[in-house]
Order: structure tokens, then sequence, then C-alpha cells
């Protein structure tokens, strides 16, 4: 079996990533990782920044994250492809909003996956969709990120499953990968303590979650990159960060 490659998520760097960038890149080389997953820049700054603190650090650019209300602006959307082409990453990805309400809020959001899904496709990107917990709420007795995935075109749009929030969510994250495994090339494991202290997140392996049983799931579905993602952490970015990727060997990737 081929192994994934590993990546890590800027945001745990904070405001870092606004007065050193290139030091925050450069952490993530020197904690093992092969990339480092960003938000998507949108101008010409902060992408040649980023161009640079990438080759600076002999990494890559596993992959850049969008702002879901963005979308429905088709330039947004166009400098997003091509800023993310031009840090020669392969994954689009986006993730939902909490103001979504209705099962009809779901259903429409799901056309502009597609729409967005399908500009990606045409340029050469995999676009995905990262889940948060709130879409596995019921409404009307149903599970709307569901109702979400199945109205979407698999060959459009791929999932980013967020392990953490699946089971926050109330589902396992085996049993979510299993459901999904034709539509999943790319994950984010994260940790924390779930239950009513979601919102306390920790390195990989020091939180609640089942994450080895998360990724030998995710290994069968022969994914491009397992992302570790921590939202903030209490410790310097550069150890939280060390502290997950040496969890991540523990496990055998």
């Amino acid at each position: 079996m081929v192994k994934p490659r590993v990546g890590v998520q800027l945001i745990v760097f904070g405001e870092q990533l606004q007065t050193d960038f290139a030091g925050a890149v450069q952490a993530v080389a020197e904690a093992g990782y092969d990339g480092f997953e960003m938000g998507t820049p949108t101008d010409e700054r902060p992408f040649e920044e980023a161009k640079a603190a990438r080759d600076a650090a002999r990494i890559v650019c596993t992959g850049c994250h969008a702002g879901f209300r963005n979308l429905s602006n088709p330039d947004l959307v166009s400098q997003y492809v091509r800023h993310t082409k031009g840090l020669g990453a392969d994954f689009l990805i986006t993730s939902g909003s909490w103001e979504w309400k209705t099962l009809d809020d779901y259903l429409q959001a799901a056309q502009l996956l597609n729409e967005v899904g399908r500009q990606c496709r045409d340029a050469g990107l995999t676009f995905c969709f990262h889940n948060h917990h709130w879409e596995f709420l019921p409404i009307e007795g149903q599970t709307p990120i569901h109702l979400m995935i199945a109205a979407t075109d698999p060959s459009l749009v791929k999932l980013c499953p967020d392990i953490y929030w699946v089971a926050v969510g109330g589902e396992r994250p085996a049993d979510f990968i299993s459901r999904y495994r034709d539509r999943i090339p790319y994950y984010h494991f994260k940790d924390g303590l779930g239950g009513e202290n979601y919102r306390e997140f920790r390195e990989l392996g020091r939180g609640n979650i089942n994450l080895a049983a998360a990724l030998e799931a995710a290994l069968t579905t022969h994914p491009t990159w397992i992302v570790a993602e921590q939202d903030r952490a209490d410790l310097p970015a550069a150890e939280s960060i060390k502290i997950s990727r040496d969890y991540l060997k523990s496990l055998g990737v």
C-alpha cells in the first residue's frame, strides 16, 4: 500500500502567519511534514510570499482553503483556482456555514458546490468539501450533510472529512469514511475533548478521538494527503505540530 503524504494546516500558527509566514512554513518542514495547507491567497503579495516560503522550506503546498461565502463570486473563484495551481497544489477545499438552517439551504449549497467543482475539474484541480459538526444536526428528520452530499456530483465534489467534527457530530469516523470511500482523497485529522468541551482542541493523540481506528479506515481509501489540523493550541505552534507529527508516525504514516 502506498502511504499518503502528511501535511499540516497552518491555522494553528495564528497571528504568526501575518508576521512571519516563512518561519511558520519552515517550522512545518522541521517538524517532518511533507507539506502545508493554507488559506487561498486573495492577492499577489501573499501569493508570492507563500511561494517563496514553500521554496525556501523545500516542501509543498497540499491545498488551499477558500471560504464558502466567496464561492458565489466567479471572479474570486477564478483567482482561487489560479493561485492554488500557482502554488503547485492539487486541491481546493471549502467548508460550510453555520448559518445553514434548512434543508433547502443545503440543497442550494450543493448546486454551488457542483458549479465550483466543475470549474476546478476543468482547471485540473480537485475540489473538496470539509465538514464541521453542525451539518450532522438533524433537520426535519434528516441529516443534512448526507442530503447535501447526495445532491452533489461525485465527479465534481470530493470530500475532506474532518475526523474530529464527524465524531462531535455523532457519527463514527470509520462509518462515514466507509460510506463515502470513493470520494475521499484528502483528510483532516484533528483531536480534542469532544462532548460539551468540543472547542477544546488538542494535539493528535492527546484528545478523546479514536484516531487510530479512523486512520485504519482512511488508509483503505488510498488518500493523497493526511493533514493534521488544530484550530488553536496552548503550546507554541512549532511544538504543537511536532507532537502531532510524531503521533502520526507512531501510527505508521
